[in-house]
């Protein structure tokens, strides 16, 4: 392995789980993270009959001490959020080093910004960016491209939907939930009329058969607006769609319009992250369904006349094991120079088609 992989935010739930995947897929990883105290004893019990794992001191308040941790050539795999808040000092530490970064975000405005703020930095530095390399938005990125590549230049639009089954309890992370509230007021953004445009979640539905059952999806600004064009140039129109809030999904596309007024609103944006803190105090840092929860994501993409011509499905496991081997396969490609380009970079720029499907397959993702 030619590079170093660091990990920043080791020890929370889910850097633990992309910490154990590293390991057993052969790396040797940096933890890293701000509590020293919690670091070693993940250090020891995944360093094994080799000694404890290297571990670095780290907090994203200090710059200074994020920027120590990431040279040239380096791999920084970060799952410290909620991004729009506290991801900067890892984004602009590995583009100041020209080293490879990945995370974990789903939050649409942080992964806009790596695209067209920290991209074309990324690429004066030799930084490669790999934003959102997780359940958002990598399976939705790679059943969207293979079924742009089976329609080949008929494709105008692409639909991809995100469904979960198997959820009891509390679905989601603390850390997902308190980046969930916090973007509640921030713009979205979609990819229509061939261009990029603002556009508020959940300003749009979309009703999808996924694992066998018919789903309705909420519209939401995810990487694949950013990345898909590029991979079909007639592509005119793409949409996201997480059919994740069951009876909630109506109300919330109702309020959808609402939300860029609310945001104007003096201290709205402040209040929504009061509120994301509040109810990040009151959850369980680890979802309650973990290792029951399936995931299924669907992509369907139409002709000019609104015709079906492709489509693709993919299952996998629940969204926390998913991520954390995606982005473990994807430090560990990265760390022996396996991706191609500079800048920011979408899973299929950066591996190639086919090796992603590879690389999906071994995170539990495969097409149905």
């Amino acid at each position: 392995m030619a590079s170093r992989i660091v990990l920043l935010g080791a020890t929370g739930h889910t850097g633990g789980r992309v910490a154990r995947s590293l390991t057993a897929r052969g790396a040797r990883p940096v933890l890293a993270g701000r509590d020293a105290g919690r670091l070693a004893p993940l250090a020891r019990e995944l360093g094994g009959d080799d000694g404890p794992l290297e571990t670095a001191a780290a907090d994203v308040g200090d710059r200074g001490s994020v920027r120590a941790l990431v040279g040239r050539g380096d791999v920084l795999v970060t799952t410290v959020g909620p991004f729009l808040r506290l991801g900067d000092p890892a984004l602009t530490a590995a583009v100041a080093a020209g080293a490879v970064y990945l995370d974990s975000t789903g939050e649409p405005p942080f992964v806009r910004s790596v695209f067209e703020d920290a991209g074309p930095r990324a690429e004066r530095t030799g930084a490669v960016l790999l934003t959102a390399f997780g359940h958002d938005y990598v399976p939705g990125t790679l059943a969207a491209a293979l079924a742009l590549a089976a329609a080949g230049p008929r494709a105008h639009r692409v639909d991809v939907g995100y469904a979960l089954d198997g959820v009891r309890g509390q679905a989601f992370s603390r850390g997902t939930l308190v980046s969930l509230l916090g973007v509640l007021l921030e713009p979205g953004h979609a990819f229509t009329g061939g261009r990029l445009e603002a556009e508020p979640a959940g300003a749009h539905t979309w009703s999808f058969e996924a694992a066998g059952r018919r789903r309705r999806g909420l519209s939401v600004g995810g990487s694949e607006h950013l990345t898909l064009p590029g991979l079909a140039p007639p592509l005119r129109e793409v949409g996201v769609h997480l059919a994740w809030f069951g009876p909630g999904t109506p109300l919330a596309h109702l309020v959808a319009p609402a939300t860029p007024w609310l945001a104007r609103v003096p201290g709205a944006r402040a209040g929504a992250v009061r509120l994301a803190d509040w109810v990040g105090g009151r959850v369980a840092e680890a979802p309650s369904g973990q290792g029951r929860v399936r995931t299924a994501v669907v992509a369907e993409v139409r002709d000019p006349a609104g015709e079906r011509v492709a489509r693709v499905e993919l299952t996998g496991p629940d969204p926390y094991a998913m991520t954390a081997d995606l982005l473990a396969w994807a430090a560990v490609r990265a760390a022996a120079g396996g991706v191609r380009g500079t800048g920011a970079l979408g899973p299929v720029q950066a591996f190639g088609l086919d090796t992603l499907v590879e690389g999906a397959a071994s995170a539990g993702i495969v097409r149905t």
